[in-house]
């Protein structure tokens, strides 16, 4: 069964949905500066335009770009930067 959940007034907007092995939700964030939460481990792969994350324990921002994937932690919150329009695909556990 699919779940649509919306964040930050609707500027960002996923898709939950059962993959053969994990959660997982596919996504879209416009223009923004975001700061997520995550409850489980989280494999983030950005699927279309560009992400700058800073994970926690970082002092910078890493851009990743289509195609390009990052791990966070669970229980913690990382810092999101969009410049453009991007899709994303999250796997959690």
């Amino acid at each position: 069964m699919l779940k649509v959940n919306e964040y930050f007034d609707g500027k960002v907007k996923s898709i939950g949905f059962n993959t053969d092995t994990l959660p997982a939700t596919v996504g879209v964030m416009v223009p923004g500066d975001y700061v997520f939460n995550t409850g489980d481990k989280e494999k983030m792969t950005v699927v279309s335009g560009a992400l700058s994350i800073k994970l926690p324990g970082e002092d910078d921002f890493t851009t990743y770009n289509a195609g390009e994937s990052f791990d966070v932690a669970a229980n913690c919150a990382f810092d999101v930067k969009v410049e453009a329009e991007t899709a994303y695909l999250c796997l959690y556990g």
